[in-house]
């Protein structure tokens, strides 16, 4: 394969980049640079290697036993940087932010797990100066593996190991071809090599080598800094909170959702956002939230039977019809229809008694606010995690019958019932509402 740029011509830039063959598996132990010499590649210098980081790990014994993988993931992992589902991206102990941590399961024996090798410019320096001894020539060495892109869609390689290669093409300083001056243009030539050679190596060919020639400009000495100098710094990097911007979004999302998908649950994604319900504010230092999970269809069953008879036998005491009751019930049905449920419930431990109806009446009150938004965070995480939800007050009007069903404790007080699942079909747009006419301003 071959690239130019400018006119088609004897005299414009050009490069070849093919695949090698002849790569045999790859063990713990194998010496990568011999074994590439050994496939006679025909490496001139200025040639760079570019090799899939699958093998590297491979040879330095990076296979761990992990009958877990997302164990696994956690112990590589430093940072998480966002989730959704079972997908995190995270920054890994190589200072990389991608998928599950750069940990793969794949072309691997069953019950293990692939990490990335330790040191990946390490890596590259070992194989650059191995082909040298071997072959006598001087090459630049890249090690790649393949990355999402935030923004954009589907993936490609990168590199996350260099040796001998000027990973960053800085022309700042410089002007364009009209003179305009170049502020702001670092050019990733170590990524945009491995995208190359991705193209010929492919995925699933098992080719994890392949050759570049043509870009001798692009081979330095041995003390050119490595791929670690592609990852962006924290104090450089605009989106490594993105709090703010996280936060609005997950709000727009939460939405009441009334009919949801037979797809389950992760009970994983749930927990999480128990654990962001009760980052919510509480007074005198306390906990008045609790969450109690319906996940067999068999609790849920037995939770929304009791609950309906205990409706009916209300709406007959209220001298409702036995059509319009059908109807109600009908409409209430939005709990029996998911996958998953949670019954939030306010506990008062920790609460002032003071002997005063106004005073008393005020303290519970604030319980009940603390407890409510412990609730919102709850429908705003399920919202970040991609599950739909829909808050009804229908426990709040039989808790006797909700605490014994659940053998729940006295003390705690049932605030509805969340049905949690995958929403059918697309939201409608949510009507505007503007900020304005709801402030008062003194």
């Amino acid at each position: 394969m071959s690239g130019s740029s400018g006119a088609a011509s004897s005299a414009a830039p050009s490069f070849r980049v093919w695949a090698l063959g002849g790569i045999p598996e790859v063990r713990a132990g194998d010496d990568l640079a011999k074994l590439i010499a050994a496939a006679e590649p025909g490496l001139v210098d200025g040639d760079v290697l570019l090799v899939t980081s699958k093998i590297v790990s491979k040879a330095e014994g990076r296979i761990v036993e992990a009958a877990d993988r997302e164990a696994a993931i956690d112990a590589e992992t430093v940072r998480v940087v966002a989730r959704r589902g079972p997908l995190r991206i995270v920054e890994n102990r190589q200072g990389l932010v991608m998928a599950a941590a750069g940990v793969d399961a794949s072309n691997t024996p069953a019950g293990t797990v692939l990490l990335l090798p330790e040191d990946p410019d390490a890596s590259a320096r070992a194989v650059r100066d191995g082909l040298r001894d071997a072959l006598g020539v001087d090459v630049g060495v890249v090690v790649t593996d393949t990355f999402g892109r935030p923004w954009r869609n589907g993936l490609t390689d990168v590199a996350i190991g260099a040796a001998g290669v000027r990973v960053l093409d800085d022309l700042r300083g410089g002007t364009d071809a009209h003179g305009n001056p170049l502020s702001a243009t670092v050019v990733a030539t170590a990524d945009e090599l491995a995208a190359a050679g991705d193209l010929v190596k492919g995925k699933a060919e098992g080719l994890p080598v392949a050759v570049v020639r043509g870009l001798s400009h692009v081979v330095a000495s041995d003390d050119e800094p490595g791929a670690r100098q592609l990852v962006r710094s924290a104090a450089d990097d605009m989106f490594r909170l993105g709090t703010s911007e996280a936060v609005r979004e997950a709000v727009t999302l939460r939405r009441t959702v009334r009919e949801f998908s037979d797809e389950p649950v992760d009970p994983g994604a749930v927990r999480r956002a128990v654990a962001a319900a009760v980052t919510a504010p509480a007074p005198h230092h306390t906990t008045p939230w609790r969450f109690v999970l319906l996940e067999s269809a068999e609790s849920r069953t037995r939770l929304l039977d009791a609950m309906r008879e205990a409706w009916i036998e209300d709406l007959r005491r209220d001298g409702k019809s036995e059509e319009s009751i059908a109807k109600r019930v009908r409409r209430g049905d939005v709990l029996r229809n998911a996958p998953y449920l949670v019954v939030p419930c306010l506990v008062m431990d920790g609460s002032h008694t003071y002997g005063d109806e106004r005073r008393d009446t005020a303290e519970r009150e604030m319980f009940v606010v603390a407890a409510g938004a412990g609730v919102q965070n709850f429908l705003v995480a399920l919202a970040g995690e991609r599950l739909g939800s829909a808050w009804v007050s229908s426990t709040m009007f039989c808790r006797p019958v909700v605490r014994e069903v659940l053998s729940l404790p006295s003390s705690w007080d049932p605030l509805g019932a969340v049905a949690v699942g995958h929403a059918v079909g697309v939201a409608r747009e949510r009507a505007v509402r503007e900020a304005e006419a709801f402030l008062t301003v003194r």
